[in-house]
């Protein structure tokens, strides 16, 4: 009776095996052994290859390889099952390679020398992309550091395995970090709308070291333009290296230095009216920065009772918003016609920031009028910056320039890849 009991025992130990290995679902491998731990909520399954599964892989050249050393156990940390953390110890062989010598056999669920599967760590990456490392970390009971290693390596593999889009309209700008790092320079794909490269400081060598390093002779060729701030050292860069392509200067900077115009019209006001006036201008400032058609009937209120007791302020602000019809003409014989007769109306005001603002467009000509010959989107650039803003905030800093790259990659990605799903949910 006693050896029945353990013939039964035997055979319902090795259906709950053949379960556990259904559960598991790791090709070409089948749970053997298992313990449950309920106090601790700790589930620990033994896994080994299944009969038919004899393939050995080096995991230097990816060669098969028939003879094996040894045979060990590396315990990884897998997907949770319902309540209970899930760890895996799976028997793995080091194998004597012709061309690597001794080697580990390449496992697909074991991607890394981490002691994690992979589909933990694509758990870990997707919960990353929503959440800080700090909240994933708790989230998972693990290190900070531990998450962001995770993610770092998900990122990675996703980055390996995708194809990389053409070039051809490339967005060139700096991203201030902070008081220690200050700038850095944000390369970007304009039709795509991902970053492309982070470098350090804002120098004409770190746009080269982006040129030289990361884009082939063939990939510099196929460039037709290059959205860029007024900066010296970029212009000089990309001239350079891309001899063929066409600058267009970016029309929120020409905007900024309008706005920085208007800003110290107002500044100079302030300090030449008298204390009874002076009121009238105080706390406008952001007023005047503001676009016409973006106030609200109380706010234009305000500026006009501003207008009327300050010409000058009044004029400032007719030629900065004047100014942003630039961008509406399609021809560069209309678009230079305009621009000329605004610097022309410019000549008995006797508004100096403004002159110096025409001095430089007239400067930067050629780059203004490339806006028609080659269109270019405008917002690409400060999405993108933005996007690495919410970034750094998010994780307080980022020391991994790599890291940070990858991470805002995937978001504009994601972005992209969820807008296209939500359009052909709406056509269909």
């Amino acid at each position: 009776m006693g050896f029945c009991e353990e013939r039964i025992s035997d055979r319902l130990g090795r259906v709950r095996d053949t379960d556990w290995t259904k559960i598991l679902g790791w090709p070409g491998y089948r749970v053997f052994q298992h313990e449950i731990d309920e106090e601790q909520k700790r589930l620990k399954l033994w896994v080994r290859r299944k009969r038919g599964n004899r393939k050995l892989v080096c995991s230097g050249c990816g060669r098969r390889v028939y003879q094996f050393v040894e045979v060990y156990e590396r315990e990884v940390r897998d997907l949770p099952c319902f309540e209970f953390q899930t760890t895996v110890v799976i028997e793995l062989h080091r194998i004597r390679c012709p061309d690597c010598g001794v080697k580990a056999e390449r496992v697909e669920q074991l991607p890394s020398k981490a002691p994690f599967s992979k589909r933990f760590e694509e758990l870990v990456g997707r919960a990353c992309e929503s959440a800080s490392a700090r909240q994933v970390a708790g989230r998972m009971r693990l290190a900070g550091s531990t998450v962001r290693a995770i993610d770092l390596r998900y990122l990675e593999r996703w980055e390996a395995s995708r194809r990389q889009p053409a070039l051809r309209q490339m967005g060139v700008d700096e991203l201030y970090k902070g008081k220690k790092d200050k700038f850095l320079t944000v390369v970007c794909n304009l039709e795509t709308g991902e970053p492309l490269s982070l470098g350090k400081e804002r120098k004409k060598e770190t746009l080269d070291d982006f040129f030289r390093n990361q884009l082939t002779a063939r990939q510099r060729k196929r460039i037709e333009a290059v959205c860029v701030d007024m900066w010296e050292p970029y212009r000089l860069s990309i001239q350079e290296w891309l001899p063929q392509s066409k600058i267009v200067y970016d029309r929120f900077h020409v905007m900024q230095h309008a706005n920085e115009a208007v800003d110290e019209v107002r500044r100079a006001e302030f300090f030449r009216q008298g204390p009874k006036k002076r009121g009238l201008i105080k706390g406008k400032r952001w007023l005047l920065l503001s676009r016409w058609k973006n106030l609200t009937l109380p706010q234009r209120g305000d500026l006009n009772r501003l207008f009327q007791l300050n010409r000058r302020v009044f004029k400032a602000y007719l030629f900065k918003e004047s100014l942003e019809r630039l961008w509406q003409y399609r021809y560069e014989g209309a678009m230079n016609n305009y621009l000329r007769r605004w610097i022309e109306q410019l000549r008995w005001q006797r508004l100096k920031p403004f002159e110096k603002l025409a001095a430089m467009l007239v400067e930067h000509l050629d780059g203004l009028l490339n806006y028609c010959r080659t269109k270019v989107r405008f917002g690409v650039v400060e999405a993108v910056n933005a996007n690495l803003r919410l970034l750094i905030n998010r994780g307080r800093g980022y020391k991994n320039l790599r890291y940070l790259l990858l991470k805002a990659k995937r978001m504009a990605v994601t972005n992209t890849e969820l807008v296209a799903f939500r359009l052909v949910k709406k056509a269909a």
